[in-house]
């Protein structure tokens, strides 16, 4: 009997009783009310009158009325400039001492997002309500000895100005409690490369030495990592090196479109885990086996406000337009798309962090990812969101038998007339029908979609499809910013990245 695994696993049962919320509209009033209690000292504070809006009595309403939603943008340029000029108690008490970078989606500048020892905590709470939630998925008792493969950005961090830098998986992992070190590979000397290549060849060296029994990381970088370590070892499946790997801790990005890629890789089932782990917070995670939806950690020191999702109130330059109706968690309605706002222990307030979500059981607080605001495909009307996008992907690789991990979309003129122009990594080499792959995405997406319909019969002529290796979008990231980490591909270019991303793609054959 694995006496270690069951003692955990008792612990995990009785733990649960603590850290699941059980009440989220009680939670999020109390958090708001807390934020605003330990930062109405703060500049921040003072200014928009955290103390009289603590004494009205709708506070929610109140905090609405007097503070304005913020972008990254108009968060780093009001306010939090003044930490980098070493003054504290802007947005938060204190001054950080780290900064996640956030890689997101690739792109030409970073953003630097404060890391407060409040935040670094409630890290930590919601990396404990992922582990408690693991009771309801059956788990063999055995498997709570078995190791975890964590692949995230290197966790050898910037020293800059009296602060530490890195992305928050990299923050994250460099401040494992003591008691986790064992269990936790690569191990700290694998995971202080910096380069993304040489710190996966010295994974797949090691691969046979480890135990692993689950995988936390982003899909599209883990499925690299997973192919160098059984192509190293000449193994059909990764669960010829690790058998005993049950679970896949996915996080941030919807998990569909690798969904088929993925499991081609394994050589018995795995139980996927979704998580909501982004620079500015752990969000979200996923605490039922009978959903893919995730939990909203309401009581883990964020506050998260609603915005229904419409072009009108995105301005031009990805910003949200202060006219825009918000609802708190009492008011939302379930599956229809809201931008997620944040206000946070680390001094983010009404925080634009860029996702789209939609509720998929209010009771519970239970929510998915759906897409970006920036990748939202709205030229001639079409307005097109990525889970449309990925539904009809998936329906494009279950009719042709094909897997499509990556893909980018952007409306370009051919011959005068706007046309979506799809980019698909295929990671085999089957022969493509690329016309009919159009015609197939192009019905798909008439069916899902009654804006699409309408603009197809209008100023939306057609779609083309290019099937490219997988790779070229794994060197695309590596090109803008680094592999690895939390990089992402974005789905939706605007004509000047297009641009780029094609002359790359030409300059690749």
């Amino acid at each position: 009997m694995a006496f270690i695994g069951s003692l955990i696993k008792n612990a995990i049962d009785i733990s649960e009783n603590f850290v699941l919320d059980k009440n989220p509209l009680e939670s999020q009033q109390k958090v708001l009310k807390d934020l605003l209690e330990k930062a109405k000292d703060t500049a921040f504070g003072k200014y928009y009158g955290f103390a009289e809006i603590l004494d009205s009595p709708d506070f929610e309403k109140a905090f609405q009325d007097r503070v304005p939603y913020f972008d990254y943008k108009q968060m780093q340029e009001k306010w939090w400039c003044q930490l980098h000029k070493g003054l504290g108690d802007i947005s938060w008490p204190g001054k950080p001492e780290y900064y996640a970078i956030s890689s997101g989606t690739t792109g030409k500048t970073s953003k630097k997002i404060p890391l407060t020892d409040d935040m670094l905590e409630s890290v930590r709470r919601g990396g404990i309500a992922q582990v408690t939630a693991m009771k309801h998925f059956k788990m063999p008792e055995d498997f709570f000895e078995k190791e975890i493969m964590m692949l995230g950005s290197s966790t050898n961090l910037i020293e800059k100005d009296g602060h530490y830098e890195g992305e928050i998986s990299g923050i994250s992992a460099g401040n494992i409690p003591f008691w986790f070190r064992g269990y936790y590979k690569p191990g700290e000397e694998i995971a202080k490369i910096e380069d993304w290549d040489e710190r996966v060849q010295h994974i797949a060296e090691n691969a046979k030495n480890w135990d692993i029994g689950a995988l936390s990381g982003i899909p599209s970088w883990m499925e690299l990592m997973l192919k160098k370590v059984i192509d190293y070892h000449n193994a059909d499946n990764i669960h010829d090196i690790w058998p005993n790997l049950k679970a896949f801790t996915s996080g941030g990005v919807a998990f569909e479109p690798y969904q088929k890629s993925f499991h081609a890789l394994m050589g018995k089932k795995v139980q996927v885990i979704d998580t909501y782990l982004a620079s500015e917070g752990f969000i979200a995670c996923q605490q039922r086996p009978e959903t893919s939806s995730m939990r909203l950690l309401t009581d883990n020191g964020i506050y998260f406000e609603f915005v229904p999702f419409k072009p009108d109130y995105i301005n031009s330059d990805g910003s949200l337009s202060q006219d825009a109706p918000v609802k708190n968690l009492a008011e939302v309605e379930p599956e229809k798309d809201y931008i997620l706002l944040l206000s946070s222990v680390s001094g983010a307030w009404r925080y634009l962090i860029g996702d789209t979500i939609k509720f998929t059981d209010v009771d519970r607080a239970e929510i998915r990812i759906t897409g970006r605001t920036k990748f939202f495909l709205n030229v001639v009307g079409s307005q097109l969101s990525v889970n449309k996008m990925n539904d009809a992907i998936q329906k494009l690789e279950e009719k042709h038998d094909l897997k499509f991990p990556e893909f980018t979309v952007a409306a370009e003129k051919i011959d005068g007339d706007f046309h979506h122009h799809w980019f698909l990594g295929l990671n085999d080499e089957k022969s493509v029908d690329e016309e009919q792959l159009a015609k197939d995405m192009d019905e798909f997406l008439k069916e899902a979609n009654k804006n699409y319909a309408v603009a197809r019969g209008k100023a939306l002529e057609g779609v083309k499809v290019s099937v490219i290796p997988l790779n070229i979008f794994h060197e695309w990231s590596s090109k803008n910013k680094k592999k690895g980490g939390q990089v992402k591909m974005e789905k939706v270019m605007d004509e000047e990245k297009f641009s780029d991303f094609k002359e790359f793609v030409d300059n690749q054959k």
